[in-house]
């Protein structure tokens, strides 16, 4: 028995479509896009399709988010959110307002950020008098540090002895792994479930069809990252496994055991700017004592890359301060001299955050095919002469911090995502955030944006066909329609795109990018034919 395809023809739109710039129609077949083009060539090329009138709605290529924690951002969703608390005296009233209306087993709270704060972070004694007798956890906005109650610490077992130990202020490094793992284990399954869920809606809810989970066991553990890759939901999960292999049998092993996808993601060569935990070659501004730290030594970098490279595997870094970034790419060199740089540029590796890579870096890692997977609302939330980074390491090396046009002009692949919960996965603020870095000359084209939000995701997440992330024919459909105003066709003020901006160019118009525009709204979204979000 043979079954007929169902075509779909979508009329009266606005297409983003490389191959058909000023396309207002577009055919799917079987969850496949087949044909862009106008509205009567479109009728007449598939006059049996079922007809779906956009009015004027503008369709492009869903997005994918490539570095999340899901069931944290979850959490940060449904339990204590402190993103926008003023000072230490409101985090305490907050915390214990929320411990005397809520049982559960671990008052978990996530997104203080005390560079925004008047006084100081408080410290254990004060989190006991306000949830006395309680298991308190409260992640800093950069998820690298904690403050933590005494009987979170308790349960934490012996921290005295643990890098990144504190005994009254926030923990970091293994001691805040410890407690971190204390927190996860008061967690049922049933918050689990429900922070997930709440975490996938929202994505879907803002045209993101598809995301890299980066776990770890530091992260959220084995147990939470293989429930989530058992998930039914439409926002599709690609997960990846930051722990550190030896050898490709091993690599194999570990890839098998956890059902990943990949073993990069959150595996910590360093920490964090605001915790002091990014590894530095020179003192952070604000500690002339502190370099950050080093989680892995250059031995085991370069073994996992071996390792990974060997058994066509995968593999990733999480790198922030210039010491572990040169560390990373130092190995990257190492091992493709070894194995050859075909072989390493085969397993498209990646670097996670990426924050500090130098022209010189990127056109290494442009070199062996290795991706940057970056978030564009870190340079918009810490960046400028008076942000974080500034803080933290000066106003001269801030600058030079997540420097979009000179990794782009390497011809290295960017992909983006959010870091959820550290920054709320909303793509289009993102894209902005990307165009308008706060360093002039650092922010790319939004054409180059947008691309880093779905056809580099896609890439990144090791689908190297070339169609998918786009609406060109042989494309997987994965569509989002948002109801939206003027598109135009724009460059970043200081660009190496600005032939883009050549009607002749034939380039596809995108939603205004400017500072202070509305976002689109989104409509509706599909992924493979299956829908994502219904309006």
């Amino acid at each position: 028995m043979t079954t007929t395809a169902r075509t779909q023809l979508f009329v009266g739109g606005r297409i983003y479509s490389a191959t058909a710039p000023d396309a207002t129609a577009m055919a799917v077949t079987d969850g496949q896009v087949v044909w862009v083009g106008q509205d009567r060539p479109g009728r007449a090329l598939h006059p049996d399709a079922e007809i779906v009138d956009l009015a004027g709605l503008f369709v492009a290529p869903a997005f994918v988010d490539t570095h999340v924690h899901t069931t944290a951002y979850g959490l940060s969703l449904t339990g204590l959110d402190l993103s926008d608390t003023t000072g230490a005296t409101d985090l305490l009233r907050r915390v214990g307002e929320y411990a005397r209306n809520h049982d559960d087993a671990v008052v978990w709270g996530h997104g203080w950020d005390d560079t925004r704060w008047p006084d100081a972070a408080p410290d254990t004694a004060e989190l006991d008098a306000v949830a006395p007798g309680r298991a308190v956890y409260l992640t800093r906005v950069d998820a690298h540090s904690a403050i933590a109650s005494t009987p979170l610490r308790a349960l934490a077992g012996n921290l005295t002895d643990l890098d990144g130990y504190s005994p009254h202020g926030p923990v970091t490094a293994a001691a805040h792994h410890a407690v971190r793992a204390a927190a996860r284990a008061g967690l049922s399954a049933g918050q689990r479930a429900a922070a997930r869920t709440a975490a996938l809606d929202d994505m879907a809810a803002h045209g993101i069809v598809a995301v890299h989970e980066c776990g770890g066991p530091d992260i959220a553990g084995l147990d939470d990252f293989t429930e989530l890759l058992r998930v039914d939901h439409p926002v599709e999960v690609r997960g990846y496994w930051g722990q550190a292999v030896s050898s490709a049998e091993d690599a194999a092993a570990v890839l098998a055991a956890t059902g990943a996808h990949g073993l990069g993601g959150d595996l910590f060569v360093d920490g964090a700017f605001g915790s002091h935990t990014a590894a530095l070659h020179t003192p952070y501004r604000d500690r002339p004592d502190c370099h950050g730290r080093l989680y892995l030594d250059a031995a085991t970098i370069r073994a996992h890359l071996a390792a990974c490279t060997s058994a066509r595997i995968q593999a990733g870094f999480h790198v922030i301060g210039e010491a572990a970034t040169a560390a990373v790419v130092d190995a990257i060199a190492a091992v493709a001299a070894d194995a050859g740089g075909p072989a390493v540029a085969a397993c498209g590796h990646r670097l996670e955050h990426a924050e500090s890579v130098t022209a010189e870096q990127a056109r290494i890692l442009a070199r062996y095919g290795v991706i940057t997977s970056m978030q564009p609302m870190f340079d918009a939330r810490w960046g400028g002469d008076d942000g974080m980074y500034a803080v933290r390491l000066g106003a001269d090396r801030a600058a030079a911090l997540n420097d979009f046009a000179a990794i782009a002009a390497t011809g290295t692949s960017l992909a983006f995502g959010s870091d959820a919960p550290v920054t709320a996965p909303r793509p289009w603020p993102m894209l902005r955030a990307a165009v308008h870095h706060r360093t002039p000359g650092s922010g790319i084209s939004p054409r180059a944006a947008f691309a880093a939000a779905t056809r580099g995701a896609w890439r990144a997440g090791g689908v190297r066909d070339g169609a998918a992330g786009t609406l060109d024919p042989g494309a997987p459909a994965s569509y989002a329609l948002w109801e939206t105003g003027d598109l135009v066709i724009s460059a970043p003020q200081d660009t190496v795109q600005r032939w883009s901006t050549d009607p002749r160019s034939r380039v596809s118009p995108l939603p205004d990018l400017s500072a202070g525009t509305d976002d689109p709204v989104l409509v509706r979204s599909v992924h493979r034919g299956r829908v994502v979000y219904a309006r």
